[in-house]
């Protein structure tokens, strides 16, 4: 689902559509194999719920896991797609995922997760 792209990222595809809540999401399984593959140090247990950081156009995003939302597809919240060059959704849209380092950075500099962004 992704691949190698810079020394901070990931580099995939998925679908971006609108969604009612009030956080970015993917499906929580994908959601918990990508923690676990890209996220984990394989040191002792380790959560699987964390955020992933993932950045679609200008936005930096805190995206957790959710049941509801469709295999390969990002929902984001109305008011941060309506923010990006994303038109008529669903759209299939290179985003990217913040390695483990860059994503705990990331997270430290918005101090929480909630929804993130603030220009990151």
């Amino acid at each position: 689902m992704f691949e190698e792209f810079s020394s901070g990222y990931y580099l995939g595809r998925l679908y971006v559509e609108p969604s009612d809540g009030e956080q970015a999401a993917m499906r929580r399984d994908h959601h918990e194999q990508i923690n676990e593959q890209l996220y984990a140090t394989g040191e002792g247990i380790e959560r699987l719920d964390n955020p992933l950081v993932m950045k679609v156009d200008s936005h930096h995003l805190a995206v957790h896991g959710e049941d509801d939302v469709p295999e390969g597809t990002l929902a984001l919240p109305r008011d941060v797609l309506e923010d990006t060059r994303i038109r008529n959704p669903p759209a299939l849209k290179e985003v990217l995922l913040a390695k483990a380092d860059r994503a705990a950075q990331l997270l430290r500099i918005q101090g929480t997760h909630p929804g993130m962004d603030a220009g990151v």
